[in-house]
């Protein structure tokens, strides 16, 4: 007897449909799957005949061949576990066909029959409304993820006798998760702009990457605050939309990290991978891919310490994404996109040993050891970094002032709550003028000169500084989006001479 039972394969962002065939005919007992699956779908075979017999259902005695349809469509992970069993207690005549017509399923089998969690589930139940299904049976510990899709009904289960028993009969009382109960409250605040001591320099760039979405580069000698800086970016970025917060938390499904119950991320991501990761592990990949930290940190933040030790062709590999704001994946049997709209934090020190250029450390470097530092950060990828910062080590009155009493304490600077209503007055300007709303970090080529007017004698200087200091057209094209930025915190019109002067300061390493 054929039987059929719908599922999902996850396919970069999203899932594609799965057909699960189960053919049962005489011959000699054995399960085989085919359908171009990977080696945990093979093993479906083991877990499935352990999870029937260990829940009292009878497992058939006789061939099966379980074809998961289309079959040029590479499926990977454990999730088919449940339709396979599905679709053998209705090949057996142990389920109707009606009873499962129409629904999606997906979830691990244990050998005792109980239910583990899947990750994608939430790319899952999108393609499961998208293509009509009656229903999404999905583990409970997945359940209030995939409620987060409003109009498809999900339930949950603990077992695959649970399972059985909802489908027998859709009406018994079950726990239906609710996606409004599965949105955490705003998390406590991270750590707080006012703890930094001096730094304006560095303090004033970090505002202008924030309300513009420009990607920064923070160099300087140990100890002088860039992590410290970095780790306080998200704090002044506005909350994340709703749409926005959907993709971070379907991105994260993707690659297992959503935490059992978890629902919908509220919080902007801040990954910070080692400098000794590979290009996979960066930008994403593998044989059947899955996101990275660069999709992992979409609308977030993607900080890069060290980054001149990085090796230099996995940092090149960013290059692309970097400017279109997603990645695609080519193998052979797919191709997958992966959105990748971030804001590049990096940090570095200006030679290997540290100290160049600082004045109370004399370095150690020859000028040949610094050229080799600084040659791992190709001048393309430079290129593309808008906000380029030089930051000294803080002088002895700003660290001890934190420890004075009374009057003799220097006041604190400002707050992040405080400059995160200047960006937030900003974005709500470009969201009024610039085309869908995009911040000016987005902007290029028609879309960027419809909004940059800039002042004659501002546009004298931009001209000028492109002579002078060898921009390139990508440079010089940056030098507009910081300045229309920095126009944007301070409510002008027009961009001014003041405006382009500032942006140029932020250009340090344009020559390097």
């Amino acid at each position: 007897m054929l039987a059929r039972c719908s599922s999902g394969a996850l396919r970069g962002l999203d899932a594609l449909p799965v057909t699960v065939e189960v053919d049962i005919a005489p011959g000699l007992p054995g399960l085989r799957v085919v359908g171009l699956a990977d080696a945990a779908a093979q093993e479906s075979r083991e877990r499935v005949r352990g999870a029937l017999r260990n829940g009292g259902l009878r497992v058939p005695l006789t061939r099966v061949v379980v074809n998961l349809a289309p079959a040029d469509l590479p499926k990977a992970g454990p999730g088919f576990d449940l339709p396979i069993a599905l679709g053998l207690l209705v090949a057996s005549q142990q389920l109707a066909a009606a009873e499962v017509e129409g629904i999606w399923s997906a979830g691990e089998l244990g050998l005792d029959g109980r239910l583990r969690p899947i990750r994608g589930v939430l790319a899952l139940a999108l393609a499961a409304r998208r293509h009509g299904a009656r229903a999404l049976v999905v583990p409970a510990a997945n359940a209030t993820e995939a409620a987060l899709v409003e109009g498809l009904p999900v339930w949950g289960a603990g077992h695959l006798v649970e399972v059985v028993a909802l489908l027998r009969d859709p009406g018994r009382p079950r726990a239906a998760p609710a996606a409004a109960a599965a949105l955490p409250a705003a998390a406590a605040a991270g750590p707080d702009l006012a703890e930094v001591r001096g730094q304006a320099h560095g303090r004033r760039a970090l505002e202008i990457a924030a309300a513009g979405g420009h990607h920064l580069l923070l160099v300087g000698a140990p100890g002088s605050g860039k992590t410290m800086l970095a780790q306080r970016l998200p704090a002044l970025l506005p909350p994340l939309g709703q749409q926005e917060a959907l993709e971070v938390t379907q991105l994260h499904s993707l690659a297992g990290l959503l935490a059992e119950g978890a629902g919908l991320r509220r919080q902007r991501p801040f990954r910070s991978p080692h400098h000794g990761c590979s290009a996979a592990a960066l930008v994403g990949g593998g044989a059947l891919p899955r996101p990275g930290e660069l999709s992992l940190a979409h609308h977030g933040v993607l900080f890069l310490d060290e980054l001149a030790e990085f090796r230099r062709e996995v940092l090149d590999q960013l290059r692309q994404p970097l400017e279109e704001g997603e990645l695609w994946i080519s193998r052979a049997q797919q191709r997958c996109r992966f959105p990748c709209r971030v804001l590049l934090v990096a940090a570095t020190n200006p030679c290997p040993c540290g100290w160049y250029g600082d004045p109370s450390q004399s370095c150690r470097c020859g000028e040949a050891q610094r050229r080799r530092h600084w040659g791992r950060l190709s001048g393309p990828l430079l290129d593309r970094i808008d906000l380029q910062v030089v930051m000294r080590r803080p002088e002895a009155h700003h660290l001890g002032g934190a420890y004075r009493e009374g009057a003799q304490r220097p006041p604190a600077g400002e707050a992040s709550a405080v400059v995160a209503q200047r960006v937030a007055a900003a974005r709500q300007r470009m969201g009024q003028r610039n085309p869908a709303g995009a911040a000016n970090g987005q902007l290029e080529g028609p879309a960027l000169a419809a909004i940059v007017t800039p002042e004659p004698d501002a546009l004298a200087l931009w001209e000028r500084a492109i002579s002078q200091r060898r921009l390139s057209a990508r440079g010089a094209e940056r030098v507009l989006r910081v300045a229309r930025t920095i126009a944007d915190l301070a409510s002008a019109e027009r961009v001014s001479g003041a405006a382009i002067a500032e942006a140029l300061s932020y250009r340090s390493f344009d020559q390097v």
